[in-house]
């Protein structure tokens, strides 16, 4: 279904804020991303509330430090039941692999189903001048983002955050069978806000997205839901032409 391509990112203070979208949007979505922002302020309740209102969730704190600190913080992670947990692909080859051994030991250990472990590439705030000058990183944003999902893959990861325009090449690299989580999707006619590498959602079907991440399209609009269901229309319309 159309629906369960579509994570709605929850970029609020509170939980009241967060759970009132949730119970809005649950019947027409097929996750929750749950960042920093909630996360720092409500803590691991945020988790469990849209858990146990039904919903799936993206827990998208971009771990980043020395393998051991991020092994043991996947541990705890995973035992919050969330879908889909993330860390920087920047943090290198052993921190990927230490994450994906933790999160799999643990969840074999807890019973419980393991989440799927994303790397996050280049931000689709970040431009080919930022990353070059600001970052001193040399070469195109493309070839760094496929190095990476490369990366992310060798360490057992089973996926990467990307932006939509890097879709077909992480395909090329990777495989169908590697999932690709794509924020910057703005249908036409919105503004984009802080993204640069940006796509329509039928766009980033078209091209291979697992997942669309859509916030402020969907929570900032006038009928949260009325979005929600025009973006996983425009998803189911494509899907079926999508090998």
């Amino acid at each position: 279904m159309g629906k369960e391509k579509l994570i709605v990112a929850l970029d609020v203070d509170s939980l009241d804020k967060a759970l009132a979208l949730v119970d809005k949007l649950a019947p027409h979505v097929g996750m929750f991303k749950v960042g920093m922002e909630l996360f720092n302020a409500e803590g691991p309740q945020a988790v469990r509330a849209i858990r146990e209102r039904g919903g799936k969730v993206f827990l998208d704190l971009k771990m980043h430090d020395i393998p051991t600190t991020v092994a043991k913080a996947a541990r705890v992670l995973t035992r919050h039941g969330a879908s889909i947990i993330n860390l920087h692909a920047g943090g290198g080859l052993a921190m990927m692999q230490a994450a994906a051994q933790a999160v799999e030991e643990e969840a074999g250990a807890l019973g419980i189903e393991c989440p799927l472990v994303i790397a996050v590439t280049v931000l689709t705030s970040m431009d080919q001048s930022a990353m070059n000058n600001q970052l001193n990183i040399p070469g195109t944003v493309e070839e760094q983002v496929v190095h990476w999902a490369k990366l992310a893959q060798q360490a057992g990861l089973q996926g990467v955050v990307a932006s939509p325009l890097e879709i077909e090449s992480i395909r090329a690299a990777c495989g169908h069978d590697f999932s690709i989580v794509t924020p910057g999707i703005r249908p036409a006619g919105v503004k984009k806000d802080d993204q640069h590498r940006i796509m329509t959602p039928a766009k980033a079907i078209e091209r291979g997205a697992s997942y669309l991440v859509v916030g402020r399209p969907i929570t900032a609009a006038d009928n949260p839901v009325d979005a929600a269901r025009s973006i996983v229309e425009e998803i189911t319309r494509v899907s079926g032409g999508v090998k």
